[in-house]
């Protein structure tokens, strides 16, 4: 169906008849459930804060014994803030915490090569998303400790790094 025809059919409905169908959509649909839920009721905060721990949980697990060390845990959380329309700058928080713990991380153990470019990815999503959002001002000094740290670790990649603080530079 057409946006064009959904219009059509929206204005011929009667409306206790379009409120049952956006009840039956909320009952039915977990997403349509939890789309109504923020749009009522944000808790933008708490909702930042259980990423973050789950984030964390992937590098430093509480119980059990392995990280996991999944960048797509933290993808998950950021393309769901950007469906939701959480505010911006939680959003590029979030994007830069997964950064920050990926590299305490980083400090203690040995990872491979896919990690340092699944990081490397990251940074460059994060940086275009800070920057097409005007956020530089906010998050530059993170920006800047996380590629020192990656400068300073010798990170494979670095000079992707590099490359990819040019972006903010222009």
């Amino acid at each position: 169906m057409s946006k064009r025809a959904l219009k059509k059919y929206l204005k011929e409905v009667p409306k206790t008849a379009l409120e049952e169908q956006v009840l039956d959509l909320y009952e039915r649909f977990p997403v349509v459930k939890e789309y109504y839920n923020f749009i009522f009721n944000p808790r933008e905060d708490k909702l930042v804060q259980e990423a973050k721990t789950k984030i964390s949980n992937e590098y430093f697990p509480v119980k059990r014994k392995r990280p996991r060390a999944r960048r797509s845990v933290a993808q998950k959380y950021i393309k769901h803030f950007l469906k939701l329309g959480v505010n911006p700058p939680l959003i590029a928080d979030v994007m830069l915490y997964n950064l920050e713990i990926a590299q305490l991380f980083a400090q203690e153990r040995n990872v491979n090569e896919a990690f340092f470019k699944s990081m490397l990815n990251s940074f460059k999503e994060a940086l275009q998303f800070v920057s097409l959002n005007a956020l530089l001002p906010q998050f530059k000094d993170r920006i800047i400790k996380i590629y020192k740290g990656s400068q300073e670790k010798n990170w494979m990649y670095s000079e992707g790094f590099s490359r990819a603080l040019d972006i903010i530079d222009n």
